[in-house]
C-alpha cells in the first residue's frame, strides 16, 4: 500500500507542478476578460462552450490511423527539412521607400509584411526559432531567426488564430513596442495583454466585422480550423482568414484553413484579389480538413477570384510528415494545369506586385542540398 501511495503522490505532484507551470509561463497565454467573454458568448460562431467551423469538421483518427502516423514518426524521414541551412534575403529592402502601391515580403511560414496604400501591416509574426511555448524543445527553423530589429515601424499587425506557429510570444514581445494596431479574432486579445501589449491598441474581430484602418478597409472572413495554446483551451479563441481592401488593390490571406465553400463565398463578396496568400503546407490526407492540400490551395485561389497567389505555411518549420519541398513543387504543378500566375519568392525577398519581372524560379531545388528537385 505504501508503494503505491508513493506512485500516486508522485503523479499527483507531477500533475500540479505542469499545472502550475501552463499557469505562470507567459507564452501559454492569457485569460480572456469579462468583456471579452461577454462577446466570445454572443458570436454566432460559439457554441457548446467553443468556437466552432462553417461546416462539420472532424479532427479525429482512428487508433489504426494513429499508429500509423507514430510509426512514421519514429521512423523518420530525412526529406521533412533541408539538410543545410536555408539563407533568406539580407532584407535590405525593408525600409526602403515604397515604390509601389503593393509590395509583400514573406519571411517563411506564414509571416509576411504588406506594404498598402502607404501603410506596413505584417501577418502571423512568427519570427523565431521554433514554433513551441518552449522554443529549446520545438522543432527548430530552416534558417536562422529573422532579425526582427531589421524590421521598420509597422503600423499594424495581423493575427489568424493563437497557435505557436502564427502567434509567437517572443516575437511579439520583441516588436510589440514598434506597433501601431493589433487586429485579431476574438478572444485573441487576452494573449496579447498579458504579455505587455497596451489594450487600447487591440481590436478583436468576428466573422465578417470590419474595421477601416488609415485608409485601408479590413476584414475577419472564416477559416475552416481550430485553436488553442494549452490543454484544455481547444477552440477558446476564433480563427480567421483576412481581406485588406485599399483603393488601388485588394489582398486575401487565407490563415490556416481546411478547403471548404467559405472561399467561394469570399470570392463572392469580396473578389477578385489582386494577390492572394494561400496556406500550403503542413498538410495530410489524415488532416485535410483543418490544411488543405496543395491542389487544394490553387482551388480556392480560384474561388476567392485571386489573380496572383503566393504559397505560404511552408519553407521554415516542419509540422507534417510530407518532404519539405512538396507543397512548392505541388502547388506550381497545379498552379500550371489550372492558368494560375503562382509566385515563389525566397525567404526575405521584396516583390512589387504589379512588375511584370516576378519571381516564379524553383529555389528550393538547390536551397538546403536537400537531394531531391522533385517533379
Amino acid at each position: 500500500m505504501t508503494f503505491w501511495l508513493t506512485v500516486l503522490f508522485v503523479v499527483l505532484a507531477v500533475l500540479m507542478l505542469v499545472f502550475l507551470f501552463m499557469k505562470t509561463y507567459p507564452a501559454f497565454g492569457g485569460t480572456p476578460s469579462p468583456e471579452q467573454k461577454r462577446r466570445i458568448r454572443n458570436s454566432g460562431n460559439f457554441s457548446g462552450g467553443k468556437f466552432n467551423n462553417p461546416v462539420p469538421t472532424s479532427m479525429k483518427m482512428s487508433p489504426k490511423t494513429m499508429a500509423g502516423l507514430l510509426v512514421e514518426q519514429i521512423k523518420g524521414n530525412s526529406g521533412r527539412r533541408p539538410e543545410n541551412e536555408l539563407a533568406s534575403e539580407p532584407l535590405d529592402g525593408l525600409d526602403a521607400p515604397e515604390a509601389d502601391p503593393l509590395q509583400v515580403t514573406w519571411f517563411g511560414h506564414s509571416a509576411f509584411m504588406l506594404r498598402i496604400h502607404g501603410s506596413t501591416l505584417l501577418f502571423d509574426p512568427m519570427l523565431g526559432n521554433a514554433p513551441s511555448p518552449v522554443p529549446a524543445f520545438g522543432g527548430k527553423r530552416y534558417g536562422r531567426p529573422i532579425e526582427i530589429d531589421r524590421i521598420p515601424a509597422v503600423d499594424a499587425v495581423v493575427i489568424s488564430h493563437d497557435h505557436y506557429d502564427h502567434l509567437d510570444y517572443g516575437s511579439i514581445k520583441k516588436i510589440k513596442d514598434r506597433v501601431g494596431r493589433f487586429f485579431v479574432p476574438l478572444g485573441v486579445g487576452a494573449h496579447l495583454e498579458r504579455w505587455g501589449v497596451e489594450p487600447n491598441k487591440i481590436k478583436e474581430h468576428d466573422w465578417w466585422e470590419e474595421t477601416e484602418f488609415q485608409g485601408l478597409v479590413l476584414t475577419s472572413a472564416p477559416a475552416r480550423h481550430f485553436s488553442g495554446r494549452g490543454l484544455t483551451n481547444r477552440n477558446s479563441t476564433l480563427w480567421c482568414s483576412w481581406i485588406v481592401r485599399a483603393p488601388e488593390a485588394r489582398v486575401f490571406f487565407s490563415g490556416d484553413s481546411g478547403y471548404g465553400p467559405h472561399f467561394a463565398e469570399i470570392g463572392d463578396k469580396y473578389g477578385p484579389f489582386d494577390l492572394t496568400l494561400m496556406e500550403c503546407g503542413q498538410y495530410d490526407e489524415r488532416w485535410a480538413a483543418i490544411h488543405m492540400l496543395p491542389e487544394e490551395t490553387v482551388q480556392a485561389h480560384l474561388d476567392v477570384k485571386g489573380k496572383r497567389m503566393i504559397p505560404v505555411h511552408w519553407g521554415a518549420f516542419t509540422l507534417a510528415m510530407h518532404h519539405w519541398t512538396d507543397p512548392a513543387e505541388r502547388a506550381v504543378k497545379a498552379a500550371k494545369a489550372r492558368g494560375v500566375a503562382i509566385l515563389t519568392p525566397k525567404i526575405g525577398q521584396t516583390l512589387a506586385i504589379g512588375e511584370s519581372d516576378i519571381p516564379t524560379a524553383a529555389w528550393w531545388r538547390t536551397a538546403g542540398a536537400m537531394g531531391r528537385t522533385g517533379g
